[in-house]
């Protein structure tokens, strides 16, 4: 990947600004939709499997195994806290 672009800050936008307009919901292109919201719900999981198996990680610790940035990972973090999942 690029050093210049943050592949996570990306997502983050795509998915606030999904979640914030229907508009742009009903013109997106669903194939696109689907493979974000998969790719997105496998760092989901491979956080969940990690702290389940390791115990706590810090934002660095799954910055380093998952290969995104630390923004990224308190994204993942702060999403997962809010759905209840960890």
């Amino acid at each position: 990947m690029d050093e210049g672009v943050d592949p996570t800050a990306m997502c983050r936008s795509l998915v606030d600004k999904f979640s914030q307009s229907e508009q742009l919901r009903s013109v997106a292109v669903p194939e696109i939709l689907v493979l974000f919201e998969d790719w997105l719900e496998e760092l989901e999981n491979e956080v969940v499997t990690t702290i389940k198996r390791r115990g706590s990680l810090t934002p660095e610790d799954i910055s380093r195994d998952l290969g995104v940035s630390e923004s990224g990972a308190m994204f993942l973090i702060t999403k997962l806290k809010r759905d209840g999942k960890i």
